[in-house]
């Protein structure tokens, strides 16, 4: 069967498939079962799919490329104000190629397993590092009830532990119930240790890889996730765009002749523009005695703005430069600091 595109509105079980041909008439609009789906697809011609991009779409748009078939996904955001009618699986594969139809919509890239799994790796460890935090805080709260303080810390906290399970103060049942606790965090210490060996060794078996770690506030963590996410960020036409899609460009408010820019926009990866913005941190506190452009940059814009902006226009400059070296595979070059104030 010969179709101009096709559009699919994937979910757990039920598949529902649009076709259309080269006037753009709706040829079908069916359901199919999970399980009969790529021995349907396999009846037709190699042609365009559209997906919108959202939990196992990356796996579908393998096992369809695999077919022959092209495949693009398009961002869940930019499909939703095509939907008319009530809110069904039929009218969301219509809303899903009308939206790829639009001359601006920028696909998503498909993702390998390989990509996949670091993805699934940094989400594992984001949730371990929330439950240490967790077993962390209520551990201290529980010893305050018992007068037993310890400064704020990981340091403070590991070996104010040890001397609390070493002294002979407390009740034994006290020690056996924090000694349970503490055994815990330390089995959540090393759970996220060994996830991040095994983030460094994907960074630096991988050329691009390389090429992030040499750029400043950029580490294994930082780099890992920017190449699960977009790879060498052929996705984007140009650094804007990939600053834009993390969110970190003000958010414009403009009417007339009236424009104001507030605060950034927070669209996108919202992990991802975390751990940029934390990296930046890293370079706005060792910016002294550094006198390369970046460094040089960030010191005299720190003079006007609080620190907060400060961090987050240098995660701003980050991920442009990012961008940039990734398509150009080149490493990161300090350059000399140009003569005279330098403004944001």
């Amino acid at each position: 069967m010969n179709c101009k595109a096709i559009s699919i509105d994937l979910a757990k079980n039920v598949f529902q498939i649009l076709g259309v041909n080269e006037r753009n008439t709706p040829l079908f609009n069916q359901k199919i079962q999970r399980k009969k789906f790529l021995s349907f697809m396999v009846r037709f011609s190699a042609t365009t799919i559209y997906m919108e991009a959202c939990y196992s779409s990356s796996y579908w748009a393998r096992q369809l490329q695999a077919l022959g078939h092209t495949v693009k996904l398009i961002p869940a955001q930019h499909v939703t104000p095509f939907v008319r009618g009530n809110k069904n699986d039929a009218n969301d594969t219509i809303a899903i190629f009308e939206a790829s139809q639009r001359p601006y919509i920028r696909f998503v890239p498909i993702k390998t397993e390989y990509q996949q799994e670091i993805s699934c790796l940094h989400r594992i460890r984001e949730r371990l590092i929330k439950t240490k935090t967790a077993v962390c805080n209520q551990t201290r709260g529980l010893l305050s009830e018992f007068g037993v303080i310890f400064n704020t810390g990981q340091s403070e906290f590991i070996q104010g532990m040890n001397s609390f399970l070493d002294s002979d103060q407390h009740r034994h049942g006290l020690k056996v119930l924090m000694k349970a606790q503490f055994e815990e965090y330390n089995a959540l210490r090393e759970r996220i240790s060994i996830i991040d060996k095994e983030l460094t060794r994907f960074v630096c078996d991988s050329p691009s890889g390389k090429i992030l770690m040499s750029i400043p506030g950029v580490g294994p963590i930082i780099a890992s996730a920017i190449l699960a996410a977009i790879d060498k960020g052929q996705a984007f036409k140009n650094p804007r765009d990939f600053a834009v899609w993390l969110g970190l460009t003000p958010q414009q408010y403009a009417s007339g002749n009236t424009s104001k820019m507030g605060g950034i926009t927070k669209r996108g990866d919202r992990y991802l523009r975390k751990q940029l913005i934390h990296g930046a941190r890293s370079v706005v506190n060792n910016t002294q005695d550094k006198v390369d452009q970046l460094n040089v940059w960030v010191r005299q814009l720190r003079e006007r703005k609080s620190y907060n902006q400060t961090a987050v226009a240098t995660a701003h400059r980050m991920a442009r430069l990012i961008w940039v070296l990734l398509q150009r595979q080149e490493l990161y070059v300090p350059q000399p600091a140009i003569c005279g104030v330098r403004h944001a």
